[in-house]
């Protein structure tokens, strides 16, 4: 079951600003597979990470230990709680100290990492390696992982979202199944909201931007869209992806209610990690989330059965009814390491081996991040939890690409999403231009 206290989840908070300038300036280092040092010999590396809580940082050392025992001569000195700003520091100062393999939350810092050269090509080793990434990472998760033809990073397990939904409300309200296309979980949603004077004794689904993990980003994962045109511009305004997502998103909210009265009652309710989440207590019957809410709303003690599935798609899209948007951890090279053959050793063993995958997934209660691992009967879920494996290994799932300024664009986009659900930009064709002309603003600065 998902721990209560979900790692992976952290980097939805956009933490960028500071990273993203430390790695503006980050050493460029060696970008091929140029590097010397014998992987053979008796050697000592630095693996930074953020993972802090007991489980996790227990994982880790497991996931370790496997590594040295199959490469005796190579120890591995692990440096846990690690911060983005930490990591960019250490890469751009080096010495013996710094971090010869890297892990990091931030998916969105990807196109820093690679354009800047903190970080190596990993493309040489996987073809030294004789591994093809293709076959090997479901295809969200190879794409996130690279930048411009470089891959910098590469996945060490993975998010998935997809719903929860109230059992008892469920059935409560006449309801046989969770809903698959939009305009079913639009019924529903509406279909499940008990008001309560001026509020709601029970809300179907909180749809306002700010309602937890309702980004812009994991809403339109859906809708499959195109973030970026062949020539690199912002495709926002040209891809009716977008358009259809922010129409529905803003006909939900006005007819739950309207954002206002949606944003009052959100006011009143628990904050997303605490045992109050609104899920949590049945004041939202349906919610939009990763892997790791299961074991926390579980651990919560809720009065109802609790119930998994794939997000909804639009309803010109039902066929691809089972996908999601997918995020995870990275891991890296450091571009100024001087054993950067045997940090890909420690990182190709972590990322690749399919029973080292299947035992940090268990140990973490995150999706493991191969197509192999997935399929492995060495992992152990509560059977809810296989929803989000397959939605891992879908190929219609969708993720975000990575970009120059890191996820500065996403950002954007997510304030315009403030603006148009709350009624302060009523036009959304002049609101999509502007939007995709400040993106391409803010891209052509960072090069």
């Amino acid at each position: 079951m998902p721990e209560a206290i979900p790692s992976l989840a952290r980097k939805t908070a956009f933490a960028l600003t500071a990273s993203l300038a430390l790695l503006t300036t980050a050493c460029t280092g060696q970008s091929g597979s140029g590097a010397t040092d014998d992987a053979s010999k008796d050697t000592t590396i630095n693996f930074w990470h953020a993972w802090s809580a007991p489980n996790e940082v227990k994982a880790v050392k497991s996931l370790v230990a496997g590594f040295e025992r199959a490469h005796p001569n190579i120890h591995v000195n692990v440096v846990g709680n690690m911060t983005d700003d930490k990591i960019n520091q250490a890469l751009r100062s080096g010495g013996d100290r710094a971090p010869d393999v890297i892990s990091s939350f931030t998916t969105n810092n990807v196109g820093k990492f690679c354009s800047s050269g903190a970080l190596v090509d990993l493309n040489p080793f996987f073809e030294k390696s004789k591994i093809d990434p293709r076959t090997t990472f479901p295809k969200p998760m190879n794409e996130y992982t690279q930048f411009d033809g470089n891959r910098c990073t590469v996945p060490l397990l993975g998010d998935a979202y997809g719903l929860y939904y109230n059992k008892t409300a469920f059935q409560k309200a006449g309801i046989a199944n969770p809903p698959k296309t939009w305009s079913e979980f639009a019924a529903d949603a509406k279909k499940l909201t008990i008001a309560q004077g001026d509020s709601y004794q029970q809300l179907g689904f909180m749809p306002n931007y700010h309602g937890w993990e309702s980004t812009t980003e994991h809403y339109f994962g859906q809708f499959s869209p195109t973030y970026f045109g062949k020539d690199g511009k912002s495709a926002l305004a040209k891809d009716p992806a977008f358009r259809k997502g922010f129409t529905l998103q803003k006909k939900l909210v006005d007819e739950l209610g309207g954002f206002q009265k949606l944003e009052k009652f959100r006011a009143t309710l628990g904050d997303e990690w605490g045992p109050k989440h609104p899920f949590h207590t049945g004041q939202v019957a349906m919610q939009l989330d990763g892997e790791w809410r299961l074991g926390m709303a579980e651990e919560a003690k809720p009065k109802f059965e609790i119930g998994v599935a794939p997000l909804p798609v639009p309803d010109d899209q039902a066929a691809q009814y089972g996908k999601g948007y997918i995020t995870g951890t990275i891991a890296g090279i450091a571009a100024n390491s001087h054993k950067q053959n045997a940090a890909w050793e420690l990182v190709k063993y972590m990322t690749t081996d399919t029973d080292a995958v299947v035992g940090f997934a268990n140990g973490i209660h995150n999706v493991p991040s191969t197509l192999a691992a997935l399929k492995s009967p060495k992992l152990k879920y509560d059977p809810r939890f296989k929803t989000f494996l397959d939605i891992a290994a879908n190929p219609h799932s969708t993720t975000t690409p990575a970009s120059i300024n890191g996820g500065v664009y996403l950002v954007t986009i997510q304030q315009f999403g403030y603006d148009y659900e709350s009624g302060k930009a009523t036009d959304l064709e002049a609101g999509l231009k502007e939007t995709a002309a400040q993106i391409d603003t803010d891209i052509a600065q960072a090069k």
